[in-house]
Parts: structure tokens; sequence; C-alpha cells
């Protein structure tokens, strides 16, 4: 009985990792999709369509950061070490995302792109290591 009980956890366990592994793929993937476009909607009003920007990509690599840790604690215990590593791995995506627009017409990649999404994978990083007591 013990040993079907075992067998059952697993499943529901690597279920639950597939879960977070799929979930930040679709999530790379919607955030490739909106950097292939040849161009966005513009709000009106320059001030707010960069404010509209600049937020979603602050929270479009918060949640990629969130996703990053989330899977990697599949993987390995959830650490500082997990924590940093899905740091690295974000703002690396946030890179060669914005490099990846200087290939699509109409298009550029911004360094100033790459430093906000930067930020929001860091107020991530904050909360968590907040949230669990992990020091710096």
């Amino acid at each position: 009985m013990k040993e079907m009980q075992h067998i059952l956890t697993n499943r529901i366990t690597n279920r639950s990792a597939l879960g977070y592994w799929l979930a930040l793929i679709a999530w790379m993937g919607l955030i490739f999709a909106f950097s292939h476009q040849p161009s966005l909607p513009n709000l009106p009003g320059s001030f707010i369509d960069l404010v509209f920007k600049k937020t979603a990509h602050f929270c479009a690599y918060g949640l990629l950061m969130i996703l990053w840790y989330q899977a990697l604690q599949t993987v390995r215990p959830a650490t500082r070490s997990s924590l940093f590593l899905a740091l690295a791995l974000t703002v690396l995506y946030a890179a060669s995302d914005e490099w990846h627009q200087t290939f699509i017409p109409n298009r550029s990649g911004q360094l100033a792109d790459v430093l906000v999404d930067t930020a929001g994978a860091l107020t991530v990083l904050l909360v968590i290591l907040r949230r669990n007591r992990l020091a710096v």
C-alpha cells in the first residue's frame, strides 16, 4: 500500500513540476511573440504609452523571474543560489529578447528595456528574500 501511495505522490509531483516548466515556456513564448511584432499599438499620448510599456516590461519580467524560480525548485532546493540563478536566467532572457528585436523590421533593442526588465526581476528577488528571510 505504501508503495502505491509513493507512486501516486511522485506522479502528482512530476505533474506539478511539468506544469511549472510549461508555464515558464509558455510565458517566454508569449514574450517572444510580442517582441517579434514589427510594431505594437500605441496608447494616446507618448508619455502614457511610455509608462504603460515600461510597466509592462517590469511586470512581465517580474513574472518571468517568479516562473524561473518555481521551475528551478522542481530540480533543486529553494536556496539563495536558486534565486540568483533565476535572476541571471531572467536577465539573460531579457537581453536576448532585446537582441532578437534588432532583427525585426521597425524594432530596435533597447538597453533601457533590459534595465527595466532587470528592475522587475530584482524587485521579485527582494520580495522573496524578505518573505523567506533569506540573507543576501
